[in-house]
């Protein structure tokens, strides 16, 4: 690594010793130091010390200055929102995890040094990860149509549930009554979806996974297709407003709109360490083969 971004939101003020560690290492290593902006101001009363980092904010600052990673400083959450910096640029992403869960961000905050140790070396590997893409007349999310996670219609205000009629390649696959519909990557088959009881999917497997969210018929089970397919909707309800998101992007909605999901033409390179397996990270990560009855 010779030019790093850190990428971030807003985080709590405990956690900034372990943003002191790691910018005293990346120093240390003589790795030239980038701060995403909006991160910047938030968290410049906490840095020990200010040796001048430049900040940036866009895409094409990202390329002009040659960023040859982003580390996201947060959790999954943060990683999502970075995707919208880093876009097909191929700049990979590591992960830093303050949060819960981190199945994406992988590396836990008192492992920083030796993440970054193992980055010095090429003890890691790059995870493509797989994005889907929305198109929408009337056009929205200008510049940001497509999501590591999922994308979700859901109901707006009104108390009843929407009709999301759905089509595959054109054909007629199902009318969901329900308060909303995830279409969800590999990746994000561990988000939303699955608290709604969607599968969880490895990554790299080619699929989209529908899943209804809270459903009024039990018979609308989650399902999955491949990710070359084109998925398309139309909705209604006694409301004609709508939440449309993608990833934690949101924008709101009528029934006038044309909604069309397809696979991106680029995807998210995630940094993982040699020796990670995703079933290991499950296990570790939703507690699988512990016994807690004893």
């Amino acid at each position: 690594m010779k030019n790093v971004l850190i990428y971030g939101n807003h985080i709590k003020k405990s956690y900034y010793k372990y943003l002191n560690i790691l910018l005293e290492k990346l120093e240390k290593e003589n790795i030239k130091v980038f701060i995403y902006k909006d991160f910047y101001d938030l968290t410049y009363s906490g840095l020990k010390s200010n040796n001048g980092y430049d900040v940036l904010s866009t895409t094409e600052e990202l390329l002009n200055r040659s960023i040859d990673t982003v580390i996201s400083f947060g959790g999954d959450g943060t990683i999502l929102n970075s995707t919208v910096l880093v876009k097909n640029s191929n700049v990979p992403i590591l992960g830093i995890n303050l949060g819960r869960l981190g199945f994406l961000a992988i590396v836990e905050k008192n492992k920083i040094i030796e993440a970054i140790d193992m980055m010095q070396v090429g003890n890691y590997e790059i995870q493509k990860r797989g994005l889907l893409k929305l198109d929408s007349s009337p056009s929205i999310f200008e510049g940001e149509n497509f999501a590591l996670n999922d994308f979700t219609i859901h109901k707006s205000e009104a108390p009843s549930v929407i009709a999301v009629h759905t089509y595959m390649d054109s054909k007629y696959l199902n009318t969901y009554w329900a308060d909303g519909l995830i279409v969800s990557t590999p990746t994000g088959s561990t988000g939303y979806s699955l608290s709604c009881g969607g599968p969880i999917v490895f990554p790299g497997s080619g699929n989209f996974i529908i899943t209804p969210v809270a459903p009024h018929n039990l018979t609308m089970r989650p399902i999955v297709v491949p990710d070359d397919s084109r998925l398309s909707f139309e909705i209604e309800s006694r409301s004609n407003t709508f939440l449309c998101t993608l990833d934690s992007r949101y924008e709101k909605i009528t029934s006038d709109f044309k909604l069309e999901i397809t696979k991106a033409d680029f995807e998210i390179n995630i940094v993982v360490f040699e020796g990670y397996d995703f079933s290991k990270n499950l296990q570790n990560k939703l507690n699988w083969g512990n016994d807690k009855r004893n």
